[in-house]
Order: structure tokens, then C-alpha cells, then sequence
């Protein structure tokens, strides 16, 4: 009857009552009317209608103005309505009628244009999900304060959950009750550790993105049946390829090794050969290990701290293609001509023996500085044939359009507490780009397969960006001063290029950059193929990280099922078509939450290193103004605010229509790309804000004034 529902509403564009409703579809009895209502509240349940105050009915997506979200608070008060595939809906601080972070919302849209406004009607569900929060001292004995002040609530703690905590405790709390407006009774439900013990720090933001350290112990029990060799049983029906010569390239503490590759010429065709963990062959569906994998979606890295989708067991042991351990994979060979074409191609279940686990430092070496010793030498002229390869295939990429940010990226060097000794940029060098280039092809040759084949397969997607943010972005860019002569008429990733090149020697061009990435859509996982914009890519998917990603876990299953057994009956289409929906999604929302996590850790990082460097000073460059101050980014990407309290001299204004921080009687001006010599004047590991002050500007030269 819902189909029956949703099609006679389809064109109806004014709500009706439940008797209309029944009249429309020529219900007769009682029972159909029942059902009716039945099947009416299920629909407004999951999103799919709308119902007013007046127990009317609608359909949700024949009412324009009325948008279903997830609020995102902010501290300062105001909030997002973040919304799938459209652009997310600014809440002022007075309109959220008591919507807290992370509810699930109806939302009314009260002003369009760049920046839409909108208004909360209701609070469709309440997540009563793990708050992470530190043991405190009151008057009336412990309590607990969260650490994200986003969260803007009244919480009652259970006394009996609190006997195992200490003051300075860093706990998860399960909401158990609402007791009011904003007012909810809440309990211990695990202690992480104490705030001054190592890697707690870590943990805590771990917890508060739902980031489970521990493995059950249904998990743990399954973990005795996994082998720590592979057996001779294990090798039927696989192409032996342990006489080949294959090898591996991470970086120096990898330990979860994932992917091998070889190379061979075949008359003037280069054959590449990438060869992944069969992850998939030891997790399996409806298991403990696999439904924790599902849950899990991805491994997390946090700085030192690595939680990882599936037990070490496997992800540093028999899943990882150790040197010299043969390793069950699956192997995607590919012929590539001079021009980086894939001409053709096998996609098969295979085992391998690494003969060497390479770092990126010393191929970098061997590749860009011809300095190696003789534990390299035996691979030196396969490795140089990989980086002639590698280049090709990043010049065919570039002429179809693949658009590289160029983005910089910082790492934390920490001591064995875990503590900040450093702060450094990741150096990105052709051993690096090697692997990326050859991980590329092999995930679009797999992802083209299947799409030929046209069976339910999940995809990594990129879409289109709007039109309106990169109008905003191109406006922006001429408030600097940069007439761009490249025409954003047909967006398409040739253009994007176009514009990136025209900034390349624009002293802001890492924020600029930065800056157009944001203007963009994120990539997910998604069953539908609507193809990569930023690669410029038709099919593509993940392929070559099953020990580290779940939607790769998926597309080994599907592989095996497709390629292997063969199994195309209708029974497992139509079961894939509904579940791999569900996964895509769910692993999108993973991954959102793992970037999440790392970011606030590096942020935290950050700070901690900076808090033994007050009263420093440092070159850096602005990156942001607003109009309580500007942000400074130093060499090593640390980022912070120089207050306009701080300011020096005169009384300044921000003018958004140069985005600048302009004096009032000076009329000096701060802006985007400026150079300025800054102190830091105070760090917070505990708030992860870092604060500057002014010590005085660059010239155009880069000489101090």
C-alpha cells in the first residue's frame, strides 16, 4: 500500500486528511482504512511524508521550503541543518527551537540565495548516542563535564555509575533518560582512563566520534579459528605467482600491508601487476569479525594511535603481505600502453610472496637521488621502469582531466608518551605518487569491469561541484585582485584545472586551493555510478585497502561472487541492490567520522607542541579573516588566531567585500596571503586553540617592515 500512497500523492501539492487520502486510493472497509493509517504514520516515520498539526498529509519532497537534516551545532550558538546532496541550511542561534547537536531535524528554509537560512519546526529523533565528558569536583560531590561544547545540555549523572571514576576520569556517557527541555539523566557507561595517561587524550576523541577501541568478545573467540600461515588447502583454485617478482612500498611503520605490485614488459606493453590482501577470504559475512568490520568501516590513524577495522591478528598479520610470507591475494594485471591506456586486462584470486617491504624514504632516494644500497640494488631497474610508468599514467590522468590540489599535509612526531616533539610537513616524492598512479588504475580497470558487466557494485563517487560555490570562490579570488580568464560556464574537470593553473604562481595559491577543495563536493561510496569529478574518472571505486576499508572488504565479496562463483541469480541481485545502499551509506558516514577524529587529534597535537613555544616567534601567512581577527598558518601548517583585540595602532573593521580587516584611521589592510611575523602568546591542548599576536607585516619582497 506505501507505493499505492506515494504514487496517487505524487502530484498533490496541498496536504490531505486520511479520509481524502482513502477516497484518492477508492479504499472500501475499515481494515484498508487501518492500514492506511498504519502505513501513513510508518511513511512520516521515515521521512517520506510529511504531517502537520493539522493531521494533514503531504509528501516531503513536494514541499520546497521543508528540509529533513542532521543539526550540527556550534559553540558560539548558531548550527547547520547538513543535508544530503544539497547545500547545508544556516540555523541562527534563536531558531533551533531546542534541537541539540547531532538531531535529526525537520527544517523550515526562511531566506535562499548563497547563504540559505532556516528554521527548526521539530526534532524528529533524539540520538541518544556516547558523550565522552571528564570527572569532576562539585559541592555536591562528582560530576562529569563533556568535552564537546557544542553539546549544550543539563546532564544528571547516575551516582551509582560514577564509584569507579577519580576526579580527572575520562568517561563515556550513555544517555539513559530525558527528564525536560535540553534536560537528560545520564550514566557511566565506560571508563576510558585517566586525562594524564598516555594516549587518553587520543582515545577520548576516538570515543567521541564512536570510534570503539576494543573488540568484542565474540570477536576475540572467532579470532582462535584464524590461521597465522596459509595452508596448502587455502592455495586451490589460485594462480601461483610467488615466482614473480612482487614487493611492497609504505611508509616505515606500516604494518597493515595491503597491496604489492610487479612489473614486467610484454613486447612494448607495460604489465602491471597489482596484487591486494584477500581480506575476504578470512572475513567472512555474518560473523562476529565481519559484522565488526561493517560496524568499524574503516582503520582509524590518530597521530601515534592506530584503532584498526579488523584485529591485528589479521591486519598486521595474515592478511598483511609480509616479506617473505606467502600471502592469499587478489591480482589485477593489467597491459598499459606508452600513452597509459589499458588495453587489456585479468582480474583473478591469486597468492603471492613479497621478496621485499620497501619504504617510501628509500625509493624516494633510489628514484629522485640515485642513492641506494645493496639491499635496493637487485630492484633498482624495475623500480625506475615502475616510476617511467607511473608517469605516464599521471600525464594520461592530467590530459583527461584529473584535477591535483596540491594540498600540504602535516604529521605529528611524538615521543613514547605520546607527547608532541614536532610538527612537519609530509613530503610527497615520486614513490609516493608511484603508488597512488598504480592503485588509480587498478581501481578504475576493477570498477569498469563490473560496470560493463552492469551488476549492483559500490562505487566511489564524486560529484559535480555547484555552480554557486564556485561562483563564490571565482568572486572571492577577484577580491584579491586575480581577474581569472578561464570561463565557468560548463563545470568540468578541465576547468577546474584551468583555474588552478591560472593561481599555480599566486603567492595564496596553497590557500586558495585549499579553499576551492572546500567549494567541492566530498567524495562517497555510493551504489549508483555518477563517475569521479575530481579524477576525472567515468568508473571508479576502492579496490586495493580491504584491511583498512570496508567498501574495498565489499568489492572483494563481490568480486568472488561475480568473477569466482559466478553467482548471478536474482535471489543475490535483488539482495545487493537494497544492501549495498545501506553499506555505501554507512561507510560514508564512517569515513566522515575518521576525518573528524583526525582532525581534532592533529588540532590537539597542535596545540600541545605550541604550548612549549609561547613567546616565539614565527614567520607565517594569513589564511582566513573574519571579523573578530585573522588566522596565521606557519610553515609547518599550525594554524591560530591573531585577535583583533590585539591589533595594534588603530581600530579596525572587517569589510567582506575585499574580506578584509581594514583600520579605521590608518587604513591598513590585512588580507589573505599576507605575510605577517607573529608570537604566540597562548597554546590549550585542552580547547586545541592556539592564539598570535602581531609582531609586524612582510613587504611584497618578504622583508620585515
Amino acid at each position: 500500500m506505501e507505493d499505492n500512497i506515494i504514487k496517487v500523492l505524487e502530484n498533490i501539492h496541498e496536504a490531505k486528511n486520511l479520509i481524502e487520502i482513502n477516497d484518492l486510493l477508492g479504499l472500501k472497509s475499515a481494515e484498508e482504512l487501518k492500514e492506511l493509517e498504519n502505513c501513513l504514520e510508518k511513511l512520516v516515520n521515515n521521512y517520506v511524508i510529511f504531517k502537520t498539526k493539522k493531521d494533514k498529509y503531504i509528501l516531503l519532497k513536494n514541499c520546497p521550503n521543508l528540509k529533513i537534516g542532521k543539526y550540527s551545532a556550534n559553540k558560539k550558538g548558531f548550527g547547520f541543518v547538513i543535508l544530503d546532496k544539497e547545500d547545508d541550511l544556516y540555523i541562527n542561534d534563536s531558531d533551533n527551537n531546542g534541537a541539540i547537536h547531532d538531531d535529526i531535524v525537520l527544517a523550515e528554509i526562511v531566506r535562499r540565495g548563497v547563504k540559505r537560512e532556516g528554521r527548526i519546526l521539530k526534532v524528529l529523533k533524539r540520538e541518544y548516542k556516547n558523550l565522552v565528558g571528564e570527572v569532576v569536583k562539585t559541592n555536591n560531590g562528582l560530576s562529569v563535564i563533556l568535552d564537546d561544547d557544542k553539546i549544550k545540555i543539563n546532564l544528571i549523572i547516575d551516582e551509582e555509575s560514577l564509584k569507579p571514576c577519580v576526579i580527572g576520569s575520562k568517561v563515556v556517557i550513555e544517555l539513559v533518560k530525558e527528564l525536560g527541555k535540553n534536560k537528560f539523566l545520564g550514566k557511566v557507561k565506560k571508563v576510558i582512563g585517566h586525562k594524564d595517561d598516555p594516549g587518553i587524550d587520543i582515545l577520548s576523541i576516538a570515543y567521541k566520534y564512536n570510534i570503539e577501541n576494543e573488540f568484542s568478545n565474540e570477536v576475540i573467540e572467532e579470532l582462535k579459528s584464524i590461521p597465522t600461515s596459509v595452508s596448502d588447502n587455502d592455495l586451490v583454485g589460485r594462480t601461483n605467482l610467488t615466482n614473480e617478482l612482487i614487493f611492497t612500498i609504505d611508509g616505515d611503520h606500516t604494518k597493515d600491508i595491503d597491496d604489492a605490485i610487479s612489473l614486467k614488459m610484454v613486447d612494448d606493453l607495460y604489465e602491471l601487476g597489482v596484487h591486494i590482501a584477500d581480506v575476504s577470504y578470512y572475513v567472512k559475512e555474518n560473523t562476529a569479525l565481519g559484522d565488526a568490520a561493517y560496524e568499524r568501516a574503516t582503520s582509524n590513524y590518530l597521530a601515534d594511535t592506530v584503532i584498526p577495522m579488523i584485529p591485528h591478528q589479521l591486519s598486521n598479520g595474515i592478511c598483511s603481505l609480509n616479506e617473505g610470507e606467502v600471502r592469499l591475494t587478489m591480482s589485477c594485471v593489467m597491459k598499459i600502453n606508452n600513452l597509459g591506456k589499458v588495453v587489456s586486462y585479468d582480474i583473478f584470486p591469486s597468492y603471492i610472496k613479497s621478496a621485499k617491504k620497501m619504504t617510501y624514504s628509500k625509493v624516494n632516494d633510489l628514484l629522485m637521488r640515485d642513492k641506494y644500497d645493496s639491499e635496493y640494488a637487485p630492484f633498482a631497474s624495475t623500480l625506475k621502469k615502475m616510476n617511467e610508468l607511473a608517469h605516464i599514467l599521471r600525464k594520461e590522468m592530467i590530459n583527461r582531466g584529473y584535477i591535483d590540489f596540491e594540498l600540504d599535509e602535516a604529521t605529528v612526531i611524538a615521543d613514547d608518551h605520546g607527547v608532541p616533539t614536532d610538527i612537519v610537513k609530509i613530503i610527497r616524492e615520486d614513490g609516493e605518487k608511484l603508488i597512488e598512479n598504480f592503485m588509480i588504475v587498478a581501481n578504475e580497470t576493477v570498477a569498469t569491469h563490473i560496470s560493463n558487466m552492469d551488476l549492483p557494485f559500490i562505487y566511489r563517487v564524486h560529484g559535480k561541484p555547484n555552480s554557486e560555490k564556485i561562483e563564490d570562490f571565482v568572486n572571492m579570488v577577484k577580491l584579491l585582485g586575480y581577474h581569472l580568464k578561464t570561463r565557468i560556464v560548463d563545470m568540468n574537470p578541465k576547468t577546474m584545472q584551468k583555474v588552478l593553473l591560472e593561481l599555480k604562481n599566486k603567492p595564496e595559491f596553497e590557500i586558495l586551493s585549499s579553499l576551492l577543495l572546500r567549494s567541492m563536493k566530498k567524495a562517497v561510496y555510493q551504489k549508483d555510478n555518477i563517475g569521479h569529478f575530481g579524477l576525472a574518472s567515468k568508473n571508479y571505486t576502492h579496490f586495493t585497502s580491504p584491511i583498512r576499508r570496508f567498501p574495498d572488504l565489499t568489492v572483494h565479496r563481490l568480486l568472488r561472487k561475480y568473477l569466482i562463483e559466478k553467482d548471478f541469480s536474482m535471489t543475490t541481485i535483488n539482495y545487493l541492490e537494497n544492501n549495498l545502499v545501506t553499506i555505501a551509506d554507512h561507510s560514508s558516514e564512517k569515513e566522515v567520522n575518521a576525518q573528524n577524529a583526525e582532525r581534532d587529534v592533529l588540532d590537539m597535537k597542535m596545540a600541545e607542541y605550541m604550548e612549549n613555544h609561547i613567546g616565539e616567534e614565527f614567520e607565517s601567512i594569513i589564511s582566513g579573516v573574519t571579523n573578530f581577527g585573522f588566522f596565521v598558518e606557519l610553515p609547518n601548517l599550525i594554524e591560530g588566531l591573531v585577535h583583533v583585540s590585539s591589533l595594534k595602532g588603530d581600530y579596525y573593521n572587517y569589510v567582506p567585500e575585499i574580506l578584509s580587516l581594514v583600520g579605521k584611521s590608518t587604513k591598513k589592510t590585512y588580507r589573505i596571503g599576507d605575510k605577517v611575523l607573529v608570537k604566540c602568546v597562548s597554546s590549550s591542548k585542552i580547547t586545541s586553540m592556539i592564539d598570535f599576536e602581531l609582531v609586524k607585516e612582510s613587504d611584497e619582497n618578504g622583508s620585515q617592515k
